[in-house]
């Protein structure tokens, strides 16, 4: 009896427990999209430099650079000099800012150039949950996309387009990556999966895709659509 009655428990406990990481990813990927606007995304990093990625309206990516403002080059006024070229060069409109390794730092000198720019361009500044990102661009999926692109750059690309569209730049990344749920490790895993991959499929149909700029892997969760399918649709 003892047995059993842990076992009901536990089960009650992994049901719960799958539920809350399905709500968790259901309000991640719901977020408020910034719609179509030209971003830029910062992934910050001290030793190794921020990670800069411009991209279009629809997220193509328009141009990447690296630069230094922190330890040990200290390259601050280089750095503001290269964003506020490239902002000027696309017409930037909004500046994703990830939030791991020195984002705060890396926040301030965003709003440096937020000030500097005021005047000839609306430039606002977001910080953007990175989990899942490192995950993307190490991923088969981000290699096909861009091939000839440093791993550590699609993190970049990455962060700018889950500002634009998060359900749209998400579906790239396993739910559990997405870093919402505990005890991911103690339950059931196929439970968990495929309570996950429904959550994804409920979001993705009822928000509904824009065919025009939806990935394979965004329309592969679209009710009636295959990968095969949805790869001839973006052919």
């Amino acid at each position: 009896l003892e047995l059993e009655l842990i076992q009901t428990l536990r089960e009650q406990a992994e049901t719960e427990a799958i539920q809350v990481f399905a709500r968790n990813v259901q309000d991640v990927l719901l977020a408020a999209p910034a719609g179509p606007r030209v971003t830029m995304g910062l992934d910050p990093g001290i030793r190794t430099g921020v990670k800069v990625a411009v991209v279009d309206r629809t997220g193509k990516l328009l141009e990447t650079a690296t630069v230094y403002p922190h330890e040990p080059r200290r390259e601050w006024d280089k750095s503001l000099a290269v964003l506020a070229a490239l902002v000027k060069k696309h017409r930037v409109e909004l500046i994703a800012i990830g939030n791991g390794t020195a984002s705060r730092e890396t926040d301030k000198l965003a709003a440096e150039l937020v000030a500097q720019c005021q005047t000839d361009y609306k430039l606002h500044k977001l910080m953007v949950s990175e989990a899942g990102a490192s995950v993307y661009s190490a991923s088969e999926l981000a290699a096909k996309e861009f091939p000839d692109l440093d791993v550590s750059l699609r993190g970049a690309v990455s962060i700018a387009r889950r500002l634009q569209d998060p359900l749209a730049e998400l579906v790239k990344i396993d739910p559990k990556s997405i870093g919402v749920g505990q005890y991911q490790h103690d339950v059931n895993p196929s439970r968990l999966a495929r309570s996950l991959d429904s959550v994804v499929e409920d979001c993705v149909n009822s928000v509904g895709v824009d065919v025009n700029t939806a990935s394979v892997p965004l329309l592969t969760r679209v009710s009636g659509l295959n990968s095969t399918l949805a790869n001839n649709i973006v052919q």
